[in-house]
């Protein structure tokens, strides 16, 4: 299955790993995040064996013939989860009693349409991008900030492509590799450091950190389009090569007195505050 890069949906606020495959043209959700949120299960995992049995006895393989896939664990590995697409979904949710079940099968259908919309018009999904910050109450010049990082992410991601480097593990690597030269913590590490957990590091950063991070990936991206790499190895040192340039910048900003790597997250950037809580 060729997907895009794992995402977080968001129903009622709750969030669904997700991923879109581009073969297929259509979505992927976690079974268990499904779940938890229509049974509101302590152990969703237990209640999806449970009723993944049941549905196999009754002769349900639509249901029960779930994907394996790859996807962000609570402990901030990536793991082999149960998945489904929206065809899937409607009919497990069928066989689970939820107050939620009506109102989840309208999500589904939306979630649905918005990727096909993007697909014809690219634009979108930067305008809903755009939408969704504005409403977590980010700053404009933010805001533009973040957008530009995102185009420039794809750039070198294209290029990783290109090199025959592997989605998931290799790319965050990769990622890790380029925070740790730049700016001297791992991705843990600088997570760690902002007291995030699995909140998204980019959309915790300040300006001044994505404009870093996008001189980096930037960088990079520029080192890889003349150097043409072929494999991980040959991309391992043009990321580095690529990240040293805004370590270069960052120690000439610090040496000047200015502040680089801060502590500070999304609940700490202006008003920002509130509104980001809902979404913990």
């Amino acid at each position: 299955m060729e997907t895009s890069t794992n995402k977080i949906q968001l129903f009622e606020n709750r969030k669904i790993r997700s991923a879109w495959d581009e073969n297929a043209e259509k979505w992927w959700f976690s079974v268990v995040d499904v779940i938890e949120i229509l049974t509101e299960s302590d152990n969703p995992q237990v209640y999806w064996r449970v009723l993944k049995k049941r549905l196999a006895d009754e002769g349900n393989e639509t249901v029960t013939n779930c994907n394996g896939l790859k996807m962000l664990a609570p402990d901030g590995k990536m793991r082999m989860t149960d998945v489904a697409d929206i065809e899937q979904l409607f009919r497990l949710i069928q066989s689970i009693p939820s107050k939620k079940a009506e109102p989840f099968k309208l999500w589904l259908a939306k979630v649905g349409s918005e990727r096909i919309d993007e697909l014809i018009d690219p634009e979108l999904s930067i305008d809903r991008a755009i939408f969704n910050y504005r409403r977590l109450g980010y700053s404009e010049s933010w805001i533009n900030q973040r957008i530009k990082s995102i185009e420039g992410r794809k750039a070198l991601t294209d290029e990783w492509d290109k090199a025959g480097v592997k989605q998931g593990q290799e790319y965050a690597f990769l990622t890790d590799l380029m925070y740790k030269t730049w700016s001297d913590m791992n991705t843990k590490e600088y997570k760690k450091h902002k007291g995030l957990k699995k909140e998204n590091l980019r959309d915790n950063m300040t300006n001044v950190e994505l404009i870093l991070n996008m001189l980096a990936e930037a960088s990079a991206t520029e080192l890889s389009q003349k150097a043409e790499p072929q494999d991980l190895n040959e991309s391992v040192n043009i990321a580095v090569s690529g990240a040293e340039v805004a370590k270069d910048a960052r120690k000439s900003l610090e040496r000047r007195g200015g502040e680089v790597i801060s502590s500070k997250n999304a609940k700490q950037l202006g008003k920002r505050e509130n509104i980001y809580l809902e979404f913990k």
